[in-house]
């Protein structure tokens, strides 16, 4: 337990890291449109993580085939990522596997474990930081709803960035949260041209201004002038709390298009999307930042589905899903139209309770579609 005097240099070293990192941040793009060479690292994971990405694997080496063999294009295999190594290791990333994946352009992750408690950082979390993913980018669309959403989450500020750095006295716990005036610029920016380049009209701004007066106040009042360089777009403001209201409100879910928030509420509120659309399994997602980017599935490590045996039907749809918005984001936009046609149109199922396919059952129809 601390006191308060060493509470006080705690976040002194805090607020000095915080800084640092600011200055920091990159500016630096990769421009795949000239590449000549793309290397995408594969992560397996956790838990189901290796079964469900091994499938994805399969399915880019087939839609990839003839770029691998003429060498514009490397699949990677990365390990280490594994809890068990990560335990041992001491550090949320290892440093010999941090070394591997930013020796890479983008990543396809599979979904890690975080321990419970303890001081030990999210894998996904240190990742965002150590690569500057910024933009968490998450699609959700439900045509026969008239549910076309696209959320965009900042990824490296807020209660997470210093989310295992809290401090503890007797009797009592705090934690922080963090806002940048060019993280929360940059993520809106990101938004904005995104709402710009496809024909979108209106973006909302989600926080919780009214009770977190000084971070999401800073976030609204930042985003609202970005927003100023795009006079064709509509702008309102929800609430975290109405808006996860919202998203079951027929017919006022039908107006939003593009969805602007803050790390944690960008992460709760993306869940009871994806379940709108079908469950967390039927979700990939993005994290992009100037330089690197990774794809992922959107849902955990499912550590019951191993332990009951039943890991082999976990359902790989959220990160093929993930490895289309992948292909999309390293300028193969052929390819990832034909891998999202065959899944509209793919009918084999893949169900956890094992009554359907396999997750390498449904693969081979996919790759057969290809």
């Amino acid at each position: 337990m601390m006191n308060i005097e060493q509470a006080c240099e705690a976040f002194k070293t805090l607020l000095e890291e915080q800084a640092a990192r600011i200055a920091a941040m990159s500016t630096e793009k990769t421009d795949f449109t000239t590449k000549k060479c793309v290397t995408i690292g594969v992560i397996d994971g956790d838990g189901i993580g290796p079964i469900i990405t091994a499938q994805a694997y399969r399915v880019l080496n087939k839609l990839l085939a003839d770029e691998i063999a003429a060498g514009s294009i490397v699949l990677k295999q990365i390990n280490g990522l594994t809890i068990e190594n990560r335990i041992a290791c001491g550090k949320a990333i290892p440093d010999d596997v941090l070394a591997e994946i930013k020796s890479c352009d983008v990543l396809l992750k599979g979904p890690t474990t975080t321990p419970h408690g303890g001081t030990m950082e999210s894998a996904n979390v240190a990742m965002r930081r150590e690569l500057d993913l910024y933009a968490n980018c998450r699609p959700v669309c439900v045509p026969e709803k008239n549910i076309d959403w696209m959320f965009f989450r900042e990824n490296t500020e807020g209660e997470y960035v210093l989310g295992s750095r809290g401090v503890e006295l007797d009797g009592m716990a705090v934690d922080f949260k963090v806002t940048t005036d060019l993280g929360t610029k940059r993520i809106a920016r990101a938004a904005f041209e995104y709402a710009k380049n496809n024909g979108k009209t209106h973006v909302s701004i989600v926080t919780k201004a009214n009770i977190m007066k000084k971070t999401d106040g800073k976030f609204t009042a930042l985003a609202h002038e970005v927003a100023k360089d795009y006079p064709g777009i509509e702008v309102e403001d929800y609430y975290i709390d109405i808006m996860t209201a919202n998203l079951l409100k027929e017919p006022l879910r039908e107006k939003f298009q593009v969805v602007l928030l803050p790390n944690l509420y960008g992460d709760i509120i993306t869940d009871e999307a994806a379940q709108i659309q079908g469950g967390v399994g039927t979700a990939g997602s993005s994290n992009v930042g100037d330089k690197y980017a990774m794809f992922e599935a959107i849902h955990g490590s499912a550590p019951r589905m191993i332990e009951r045996g039943m890991g082999d039907y976990a359902n790989p749809a959220s990160i093929i899903k993930a490895a289309a918005m992948l292909l999309r984001h390293i300028c193969r936009p052929e390819a990832a139209a034909r891998l999202e046609k065959a899944m509209d149109e793919c009918t084999v199922e893949v169900r956890s309770d094992g009554t359907g396919a396999t997750a390498a059952q449904y693969a081979d129809a996919l790759m057969q579609m290809l």
